[in-house]
This record gives structure tokens, C-alpha cells and sequence, in this order.
């Protein structure tokens, strides 16, 4: 008996650095790592097929200029797009979408119902609360006439917070079939430090300072993200200072004192920065339990994020996890309460690590994917 074939749908995949880009990669490797046949269709500067850890890439060439020149994480992508979806999606025994928003989805989508195969949709996000009035737009247009219909076909639609599934269901997918399924974190990875020496060697490879409590803020300087409200938020004589990961609007850090920018950084790296900070601060908008909590609570740091009703299904103990509102007084008292208070940091720390270790284990995921992908096709 042949193995179970699955076809991942990403409009970008590593080594291009994102959150969606990393699940797919998780989900591809622990997928492969239970007899899995993986094939994951994404875009690429050149077209061509790799394969590695059993996992089979299929880059159709895209041209990027639209993230370069906006920030907005949108590859055009080549004609060749449709005539390899429907290769893919005739190969396989389910596909799997990532997100409606993007032209694979589409292309993929189109392809599934054309050679009727199930397909099934993991839909990251909500619409995003762009400063454009155009992006909103498009996104609206986007939602309304290709994502209807892809998340109304779809088999079963992943979500990762109660935000996003009200949203699909909004959008057109059967309630019956909306699940919730959190995402999973590399746990070797993404680890504590060891020890304050080790801590101080991580800060010094970074060129941040010792003997200070250090607020890390890991994502793209977008306004969604609310790097600005962190920003207006901080004061030097708070008693801390804030390290970003990420790129985009970085003129916004230069001259600041007390503040440090490490620019985009690879996982290794940036799970180096994990353990090399004190507090993880993200006070993004429609984001719902991303990706970078995640991480940051399995490298046991304690969490200040937005209050988002997305939070609700994980049933955090809000002693323990600072939700709040996305306003600057809140977060600069939320801030400078940790900054004051190393024993609530290491409480709130080994609570972090405790959720991390028991809620977000990427083979109890892939586990659940496939059981999906199998019920899909009843």
C-alpha cells in the first residue's frame, strides 16, 4: 500500500523568513516523519524542485517586488502557477491551503475542485488592519471573491484562535467544519537559557548590554505588529530596555536611547535572542495566539501581549500571561512592573514554559492533521 500523499500550499516557504513559512516547514517535517508523501507547492525566485528530510519542494517562479516595496508579504507569481497545481493536486490524496489570501491558494484551490481532490485550509489571520486604505480594500475584495468559495468547499478549516474562526465562518465556511488547532513549536529549539553565563554569552554576541533587563519584541516593524506602541510606551528610566527582531520600518529605532534593532534574524538566531532577553512583548493587532508567543513561552520568557478574544480557547491563566489592552499606559505598566520584579518574571517564566511543553507539540499536531486529511475524503 503506497503512503498517504499530501500537497502543503505556501505562498512562500524557507528560506524566506515568516510565520507561515515555518508552520508549513513544521508541518511538512513531522507529516514526512510519520510515512507521510510530502509535497509542498510555494513560489521561488527561479522555478525548480528540491527535496530534503523527505520533504518534496516545488517552487513556481514569483516575482517579490511587492514585499520589497511595500512590506507586504504578497508574491506575483507565474503563469506556470495553475498547470503545477494541477499536477500536484491530481498526485495527491488531499491539499492542504495556507491562508485564502494568496494567488497558490487559488491556483491550488482551482486545481482541487478541477481533479476533485479534498482540499483543506488553515486560515492564519483575520483581515489585517493595514494603514492603507487600498490594502484594506484589497484584502476585503480578495476575501470576498476568492476566499469565499475556497473556504466554503473547503473540508475542514483549521484556525488558530476564536478571532480567525469567526472570521471564516463569516467568510463562508460550514460551521460543522471550522476546527481549532493550535500550532506546535520546536521545543529543542526554542529553549531557556542554561544559566546567567550563558545568558550574558548570548548578549554579547548580539552586542546587547549586561546587567539590564532586556523587552524583546520579535516581528515585522509593521503597525499591525504594534512595535510603534512599544516604542512610545518605553522610557529608559522604566528600568529597561527593548531589543526588535525584524525589519521594516527600522528608521523609527535609530537615535533612541535604550533601544537595540538585530534586524531579521534566522531561527538559530533568533532562539538565541529568546535567552537572551528577560520579557517577550508583542502588542499586535488580529493576531489572535501567533506563532512568536509561542516560541517566546517555550524559551520560558514572560508574555506581554494584546487582549485579543483569540487568546480565549487556550484558557491562559491571566495571572501568569499579561494580556492587555493595546494602549501605551498599559503596556508601559505592564513593563515596568516586570522590569521591577524579578521573581514575578521567573513565576511567570516557568509558567510559559510549563503551556509551551504540554499545549504545542508539533507530532500531536501532525497526528491530528493527517487524522484530518483522512476524514476529508468520507
Amino acid at each position: 500500500m503506497r503512503p498517504y500523499r499530501v500537497l502543503l500550499v505556501s505562498h512562500y516557504y524557507p528560506p524566506h523568513l515568516g510565520g507561515i513559512e515555518n508552520v508549513v516547514r513544521q508541518e511538512a517535517l513531522h507529516l514526512a516523519a510519520l510515512g507521510v508523501e510530502v509535497t509542498v507547492l510555494t513560489s521561488g525566485e527561479r522555478a525548480g524542485t528540491e527535496t530534503a528530510d523527505g520533504v518534496r519542494v516545488v517552487r513556481v517562479a514569483a516575482w517579490n517586488g511587492v514585499e520589497r516595496r511595500t512590506g507586504v508579504p504578497f508574491p506575483v507569481l507565474s503563469p506556470a502557477l495553475l498547470g503545477s497545481a494541477l499536477r500536484w493536486a491530481r498526485w495527491a490524496d488531499a491539499v492542504h491551503l495556507h491562508d485564502c489570501l494568496y494567488p497558490t491558494s487559488w491556483a491550488a484551490g482551482a486545481a482541487a475542485a478541477l481533479t476533485r481532490t479534498p482540499h483543506l485550509v488553515t486560515q492564519h489571520v483575520g483581515l489585517v488592519e493595514h494603514p492603507s486604505a487600498l490594502v484594506r480594500g484589497v484584502q476585503r475584495a480578495v476575501y470576498a471573491v476568492a476566499g469565499r468559495p475556497l473556504l466554503r468547499r473547503a473540508r475542514r478549516v483549521l484556525t488558530l484562535n476564536a478571532s480567525v474562526a469567526d472570521f471564516v465562518r463569516r467568510h463562508g465556511a460550514r460551521t460543522e467544519r471550522v476546527e481549532h488547532l493550535p500550532n506546535g513549536v520546536d521545543t529543542a529549539l526554542f529553549r531557556p537559557t542554561e544559566s546567567a553565563s550563558a545568558r550574558a554569552s548570548a548578549r554579547a554576541r548580539f552586542g546587547l548590554p549586561a546587567g539590564r533587563v532586556l523587552v524583546l519584541f520579535a516581528g515585522r516593524l509593521v503597525p499591525k505588529k504594534g512595535f510603534q506602541l512599544l516604542l512610545d510606551a518605553h522610557s529608559p528610566a522604566d528600568g529597561y530596555e527593548l531589543v526588535f527582531a525584524g525589519d521594516g520600518d527600522s528608521a523609527a529605532l535609530r537615535g533612541r536611547a535604550g533601544v537595540h534593532h538585530l534586524g531579521t534574524l534566522a531561527p538559530e538566531a533568533l532562539a538565541e535572542a529568546y535567552r537572551a532577553c528577560d520579557v517577550f512583548a508583542l502588542p499586535s493587532t488580529a493576531e489572535g495566539f501567533p506563532l512568536t508567543v509561542q516560541e517566546a513561552m517555550a524559551s520560558g520568557l514572560p508574555v506581554v501581549t494584546t487582549d485579543d478574544p483569540g487568546y480565549a480557547p487556550y484558557r491562559l491563566d491571566r495571572e501568569q500571561v499579561r494580556l492587555v489592552p493595546r494602549q501605551v499606559d498599559a503596556l508601559r505598566t505592564a513593563l515596568a512592573d516586570l522590569a521591577a520584579d524579578e521573581p514575578l518574571r521567573a513565576r511567570m517564566g516557568r509558567y510559559s514554559l510549563d503551556c509551551a511543553r504540554t499545549s504545542f507539540d508539533w507530532t500531536q499536531h501532525a497526528r491530528r492533521l493527517l487524522t484530518h486529511y483522512q476524514d476529508s475524503r468520507g
